[in-house]
């Protein structure tokens, strides 16, 4: 049985001090950045942010708690990291992850993506 189609994504804990500049930075590199609560994947965006920020926090033990209130996200890659139907390039994890690094004492993630419904992007239109 295949897979149905889904979007490799990061889960990130972002505090919301550094949420924009995170993303302003991430769209640079073609990585798009989607606050749970207001993504089109689920009917109760804030419940299932909140459910997904607690089950992080769980799994830590404690270590995270500093991000108790922070903005869970899904980080995506853009269209110039895909190549048809072939697996995300190593170079794309790499981008994202040294980029996170940056922010290291500004988010909470665990190294390695999952997967998600397709996020339809708007596209502009050409004349």
């Amino acid at each position: 049985m295949r897979r149905a189609p889904h979007e490799n994504v990061a889960t990130v804990l972002v505090d919301p001090a550094v949420l924009h500049e995170l993303e302003v930075h991430l769209m640079s590199l073609d990585l798009w950045v989607w606050p749970v609560a207001t993504s089109p994947v689920y009917v109760d965006g804030p419940r299932a942010a909140f459910q997904l920020r607690r089950r992080m926090l769980m799994a830590r033990r404690g270590a995270w708690d500093d991000a108790a209130e922070w903005t869970p996200v899904w980080i995506a890659f853009g269209e110039t990291w895909r190549h048809g139907a072939d697996p995300l390039p190593w170079a794309a994890h790499q981008t994202l992850w040294r980029t996170l690094e940056q922010y290291a004492d500004r988010v909470r993630y665990r190294l390695g993506l999952g997967g998600i419904p397709r996020l339809e992007v708007p596209r502009e239109r050409t004349a």
